[in-house]
C-alpha cells in the first residue's frame, strides 16, 4: 500500500503527464471511431446516402471524417507531448548530468553497453594509458593486471599487510572510472611529511582497506569499482603474493621488479617465486570470453610477461579464439629493452609463450629525432624500430600508425590507440582474421615506411660509392 501511496505524492512530475497521455489515447480512439464507422461499414450504402443527402441538401458525411481526423491529430499531439515529458522526468532523475541531450546520452550508453568484449593484459603506466581510451569505446573492457610490484607505496603495503600490490590496480581503476576529477585527484594523492603515511597513495590505502573489510582483494576491487563508477572490470592476474625473478644472459638472477632494471644486464628469461601461481577465475573468464586480446603497452619484462608466467593465463591466451594484438612500446627502456626493436619485443613474448600466437602488432610510425628525445628528457632511450620484414616472416600483420603523445614521445596517445583498435575490430568483423590491410588509412603508413627505408638505402649506397 505504501508503494501505491507514493504515486499519489505531489512533486514527482509524472501524474499530470500520464493523465495527458490517457486523454490523448481517448481522443485518438474517438477519432478512429468516427473514421472507421463510415469507412468500412456498408460502403455502398454510404455512397447512396451521400447522394440522397446532397440532393436533399442534408448533412454531409465529410464533416464526420473531418471531426475524426481532428480528434486523431489532437490525441496524437497529446500523447507525444506527454510521453516526451514522462521520459524527460525519468531520465533527469536517473541522469542529472545536463551537459548532453537525452538522445545523445541514450545513444552513447547503448553503444558502450553493446561494444566489443576487450581484455587487456599488462600493467604499469602503459596499461592505464590504453584504458583511458578504451572506456570511450566499450563498457565491456577487462584489465588483467600484473601484481609483481615491490617498490614504493605498493611494496610497503605488500610487506606490512601481506596483500598483492595495489598500485597498478589503482591506476587501472582510475583510468576506467567515470567519476569526477576531484575523485581522481584524491585517489592519486600521496601523503607528504615524515609520518607513517608519508609516500603512501590514498588510493592504495583505500583499496587495501576495502580488501580487508570485504575479506578478499577481488571483493575489495568490486566495491572500489562501484565507488568510482568504473566502465569495465579490473582483475589481478594472480592473487598470490609473487616475486619477479629475472634470469640474466650471464647466468645471474635478480629478484624484485624494482631491482631488475637497475641491474643494467640483458634479460634472458623471467620467473616467479613461488613458481606456478594460480589465476583467479575472473581473469580466465575475461580472456575466454574476449573478442579481442590486447597485450601492452608497458614494460615488456616487468608488466606484460609476468602475466604470461601464470600458467592458467598462458593456457587461456593460447586457447582463446580472440584476435590477439600486441601494442609495441615507442621507446626502449634502460635496463630492460636497451637496443630492442619491435621484432625483439615479439621474440621475447614468443619465447615465454613457447609458440607464435599474435595476429597483429601495432608499431609507431612517427619519426622521433634526437632533438625530440632531448627535449622531452628521453635521451637515455631510443626509438623502437618497426622491423617490418622480420615480423612479416613470423606471420604477424604489422600496423604502423601514429600513436605517440606529442607532449611525451615515451607515452602512447589514448585516443589514437582506441581509434586504431576500434577500426581494426570492425574490419575483422567484416573480413575475418585473414584480411589484408590495403585501405588508405593503413596504406599511407606502409608507403611512408618504405619510402623512408628506400631513402636510407640510397644514402647507404652513395656513402659506399663515395668511399
Amino acid at each position: 500500500m505504501r508503494k501505491w501511496y507514493n504515486w499519489l505524492c505531489p512533486g514527482i512530475n509524472l501524474k499530470r503527464w500520464m493523465f495527458l497521455f490517457a486523454l490523448g489515447v481517448l481522443l485518438v480512439a474517438i477519432g478512429l471511431a468516427f473514421l472507421f464507422n463510415f469507412q468500412f461499414i456498408g460502403r455502398a450504402e454510404e455512397y447512396l446516402f451521400y447522394v440522397v443527402y446532397r440532393v436533399t441538401g442534408g448533412y454531409s458525411h465529410f464533416f464526420a471524417y473531418f471531426v475524426g481526423l481532428l480528434f486523431v491529430v489532437l490525441g496524437a499531439l497529446c500523447m507525444f507531448r506527454a510521453m516526451r515529458r514522462i521520459i524527460s522526468s525519468v531520465v533527469s532523475a536517473l541522469i542529472p548530468d545536463k551537459s548532453r541531450s537525452i538522445m545523445e546520452t541514450l545513444f552513447v550508453q547503448n553503444k558502450l553497453t553493446y561494444g566489443p568484449k576487450i581484455t587487456v593484459i599488462g600493467g604499469g603506466t602503459g596499461l592505464s594509458t590504453l584504458l583511458r581510451g578504451m572506456k570511450n569505446v566499450t563498457n565491456n573492457c577487462t584489465a588483467v593486471v600484473a601484481v609483481g610490484d615491490n617498490g614504493g607505496s605498493s611494496g610497503r603495503l605488500r610487506k606490512n599487510m601481506g596483500i598483492i600490490p595495489p598500485g597498478d590496480l589503482r591506476n587501472c581503476l582510475i583510468a576506467l572510472a567515470d567519476s569526477e576529477p576531484m575523485m581522481e585527484r584524491l585517489m592519486q594523492y600521496r601523503f607528504q611529511g615524515n609520518s607513517d603515511f608519508a609516500g603512501h597513495s590514498f588510493g592504495n590505502l583505500l583499496i587495501a582497506a576495502l580488501a580487508e573489510a570485504e575479506g578478499s582483494m577481488e571483493d575489495g576491487l568490486a566495491v572500489a569499482s562501484q565507488l568510482l563508477k568504473v566502465r569495465g572490470r579490473v582483475v589481478p592476474s594472480t592473487l598470490e603474493n609473487i616475486e619477479l625473478v629475472a634470469e640474466m644472459e650471464d647466468g645471474t638472477f635478480v629478484k624484485g621488479e624494482a631491482q631488475i632494471p637497475m641491474a643494467r644486464k640483458k634479460i634472458h628469461r623471467m620467473h616467479t617465486n613461488p613458481e606456478h601461481p594460480k589465476a583467479p577465475k575472473a581473469a580466465i573468464q575475461a580472456i575466454t570470453d574476449a573478442d579481442v586480446l590486447i597485450l601492452g603497452p608497458g614494460s615488456l619484462y616487468t608488466s606484460i610477461i609476468p602475466n604470461l608466467l601464470v600458467d592458467d593465463v598462458k593456457e587461456a591466451v593460447l586457447k582463446s579464439n580472440a584476435i590477439k594484438v600486441y601494442i609495441c612500446n615507442t621507446l626502449t627502456e634502460p635496463g630492460e629493452t636497451t637496443g630492442y626493436g619491435a621484432y625483439d619485443h615479439v621474440k621475447a613474448l614468443i619465447d615465454h609463450m613457447g609458440v607464435q600466437f599474435l595476429d597483429f602488432i601495432i608499431v609507431n610510425s612517427d619519426r622521433i629525432t634526437a632533438e625530440d628525445m632531448q627535449r622531452y628528457n628521453q635521451s637515455v632511450s631510443e626509438p623502437v624500430s618497426q622491423d617490418w620484414y622480420e615480423l612479416k616472416r613470423l606471420g604477424i600483420n604489422v600496423i604502423p600508425a601514429s600513436i605517440t603523445d606529442k607532449k611525451d614521445y615515451a607515452r602512447h596517445d589514448p585516443e589514437k590507440l582506441s581509434n586504431i583498435l576500434i577500426q581494426l575490430i570492425y574490419r575483422m568483423r567484416l573480413f575475418g582474421k585473414g584480411f589484408r590491410i590495403f585501405d588508405y588509412y593503413f596504406m599511407k603508413d606502409y608507403l611512408r615506411y618504405h619510402l623512408h627505408q628506400r631513402e636510407k638505402d640510397i644514402k647507404r649506397t652513395l656513402r659506399k660509392y663515395r668511399d
